[in-house]
């Protein structure tokens, strides 16, 4: 099987980026993408300095190009087939939407839709989630169109909220759950011609491993 060649979307540290990468090292020889691009839209984006360290063509986004021009060039430069946005904070223009639909993936740190939309992002995210008195948060990955945070939902890894939890340390239980399902997600979608839909996983079990967390995501995600 040829790896789809995939570009990675990136605002800021690029931890779900690397997330993505080391799963597909991990899986050599048996993984559905290739990692090949990453694109941002800040020239001091840490996301840029991992993708330099693997060798990963990379690329500052203009700020001007609000309609997507610049980006849909460089996508086609490299021939892209699927993109995963990895804290990627700008709207996705629709002539990339259109010409990816069902290929474009976003991984959104809450439950889509009530914690989603402009604005909602990093600690907003869980700041609005405790507000609320959520019992469970958790990653949402989604195909993405036009709208921000509003594409079909693929898959939801719940995570409780603790009694004691503020943003930050919300924040980072999700973020592990995220650096699981994502890559995961990812590479189902990869290698597939038919749209997935996985819904609500068991919850996130925080007293496991990583490794048995993920030998719980790739049962459930293969059976």
């Amino acid at each position: 099987m040829t790896p789809v060649r995939l570009a990675v979307l990136a605002s800021g540290g690029g931890s779900n980026l690397q997330a993505i990468v080391d799963h597909a090292r991990a899986r050599a020889g048996r993984c559905a993408y290739d990692v090949v691009l990453v694109a941002s839209s800040r020239d001091d984006a840490f996301a840029l300095e991992r993708a330099r360290r693997d060798g990963i063509a990379n690329v500052v986004l203009r700020p001007t190009d609000a309609g997507g021009e610049m980006l849909d060039d460089v996508l086609a430069a490299h021939g892209i087939e699927m993109i995963a946005l990895a804290g990627y904070l700008r709207l996705v223009p629709r002539q990339v939407t259109a010409r990816f639909a069902g290929h474009l993936l976003n991984v959104h740190p809450a439950p889509l839709p009530v914690f989603g939309g402009p604005g909602m992002y990093g600690a907003r995210v869980h700041r609005a989630v405790l507000a609320q008195g959520a019992t469970m948060s958790g990653p949402t990955v989604h195909l993405v169109d036009e709208a921000y945070d509003h594409g079909d939902a693929i898959a939801h890894w719940p995570v409780p909220v603790l009694s004691d939890d503020d943003p930050e340390t919300l924040g980072r239980r999700v973020l592990r759950a995220e650096h699981l399902l994502y890559p995961r997600i990812v590479q189902l979608v990869a290698g597939t011609t038919v749209q997935p839909s996985v819904g609500t996983l068991p919850a996130f079990d925080d007293s496991l491993d990583d490794v048995a967390l993920a030998g719980m995501l790739d049962r459930t995600l293969a059976a």
